[in-house]
């Protein structure tokens, strides 16, 4: 994307432009798993209410994660 009107750009130092390139290449992950299972769902359909998991259990178990990734508070 190239600067409008010719502005210079504000370069990043080479850690934080590595952090970007990270997080961009885990969004492009995300985004084509996600892609996958919308293409899967397109050309096989929805998957029986038998293979799928409650979104209550999926909320639990994310929360489980964050909880055991952040130090206890006082």
């Amino acid at each position: 994307m190239a600067p409008a009107d010719g502005a210079v750009r504000q370069q990043l130092d080479p850690a934080a432009a590595d952090a970007v390139r990270a997080y961009a290449a885990k969004t492009r992950e995300n985004a084509d798993q996600l892609a996958a299972v919308l293409e899967d769902i397109a050309t096989n359909g929805l998957p029986s209410v038998e293979d799928c998991t409650p979104w209550e259990e999926l909320r639990e178990a994310h929360l489980t994660r964050l909880t055991a990734q952040r130090p206890a508070v006082a």
